[in-house]
């Protein structure tokens, strides 16, 4: 049997590429388009070094740009370490990147409802059938049940699930004074989950939409430039199934996203799943998880049966390069709570429980919320100084 072939290398420019999905959270653009990514080379021993200029050597975000920054680069499978050089901008520079953030704020800000700070994670799958939705949901009660506001934005649709699962419905409604759609609101605990789905606007759960790649792309479209999102620490994107428009439509929109995969224990949903990572890291976004849904189910008696299989979660992470998020028992609560409108995250049990760690495993590990802790926002408010009252 012969090895797999190493992957190739990246280049210089592809690495850029990647780092257009850092996000400098007070000026609210990417550090390449602000001229802060100086440059990037790329060793025959797969170490990439990274130069970051730093509008103040004493910034403190520094240590969130560092994070996204080796989080990103590392995020393709030739990469074996990244190096960062620090350096400081000149005034020159520093004049250009209040510029460019100056025109960002007058010219691009209805480009994206999102704030900068708010970390957009893709929940994705290669194939239908693997619970994808039932994870989406139940991993937004989970962080929310942590305190956290998080969006969840139902990008599959045409197979809108997510409202019923969370025991919302209704149409959306119109901010005040403004052409712009107000997520449904649920609290979780001492946070807040605000939802957005194609149900809200169509008049019945069973019609079907016939749409195709255009107008699938422009309904998605809406959920990011058009609805008042508001501030949230994360917000968790329910993807359809596959790697089609949508998932190219949005990788364009939303360049900072990361993706964790979706897997059942099956070697054929691990095979298939890879082709969602791999499509992932082609539009330039970060893998930073997989989590293997429906494990073994564990009888009364205490039995455990893989009636799927074992070990697809566990395979696919590794064939990937990142890491297993946890693994979600096949348990009949989840299918229940799902069609009730009540998520097994409220409640209690193996699954609930799984729940639970994975998001622990996302706050502290994969996708930390952003710290703005100790920010003076210094930047920003040069910004809005600069922009002068509304409508001058």
């Amino acid at each position: 049997m012969t090895a797999a072939a190493a992957p190739p290398l990246p280049t210089p420019d592809q690495v850029m590429e990647l780092l257009r999905g850092v996000i400098d959270p007070e000026l609210g653009s990417n550090i390449v388009e602000l001229g802060m990514a100086k440059g990037a080379e790329v060793g025959d021993d797969g170490v990439v070094t990274v130069t970051v200029a730093l509008t103040t050597a004493g910034c403190p975000l520094r240590a969130q740009i560092q994070k996204d920054v080796r989080t990103r680069v590392e995020s393709d499978p030739a990469v074996t370490k990244v190096r960062i050089n620090w350096t400081e901008m000149t005034q020159e520079e520093k004049s250009a990147a209040m510029s460019t953030a100056r025109w960002n704020a007058r010219e691009q800000a209805p480009n994206s409802e999102i704030p900068s700070t708010t970390r957009v994670v893709t929940i994705a799958s290669g194939k239908g059938g693997v619970g994808k939705s039932s994870v989406t949901v139940n991993l937004a009660v989970a962080l929310a049940a942590r305190g956290y506001t998080v969006g969840v934005m139902d990008a599959d649709i045409g197979g809108f699930s997510v409202p019923r699962m969370l025991g919302i419905d209704g149409r959306l409604a119109g901010a005040e004074g403004e052409k712009k759609m107000v997520p449904h609101e649920r609290r979780v605990g001492d946070g807040l989950l605000k939802v957005v789905s194609m149900r809200f606007l169509v008049d019945q759960e069973d019609s079907a939409l016939m749409w195709r790649g255009f107008m699938l792309n422009r309904a998605v479209q809406h959920f990011v430039e058009d609805v008042r999102w508001g501030d949230m620490d994360y917000l968790l994107i329910d993807m359809p199934p596959g790697t089609g428009d949508v998932q190219m439509g949005l990788a364009r929109m939303l360049p900072r996203a990361e993706a964790i995969i979706v897997t059942t224990p099956a070697v054929g949903a691990q095979k298939v799943a890879a082709r969602a990572a791999d499509m992932a890291r082609k539009s330039y976004l970060r893998v930073a998880g997989v989590i293997e849904n429906m494990s073994a189910f564990t009888c009364d008696h205490g039995q455990s049966y893989a009636l799927f299989g074992t070990g697809g979660g566990e395979a696919l992470a590794s064939d990937i390069g990142v890491p297993l998020l946890g693994q979600v028992p096949l348990e009949p609560a989840v299918s229940a709570g799902g069609d009730t409108g009540a998520p097994v995250a409220l409640g209690e049990g193996p699954a609930a429980e799984a729940f639970h760690a994975i998001a622990g495993r996302i706050v502290d590990e994969a996708i930390p919320p952003v710290d703005m802790a100790g920010c003076t926002a210094r930047l920003l408010d040069s910004v809005e100084a600069a922009l002068g009252p509304k409508g001058s």
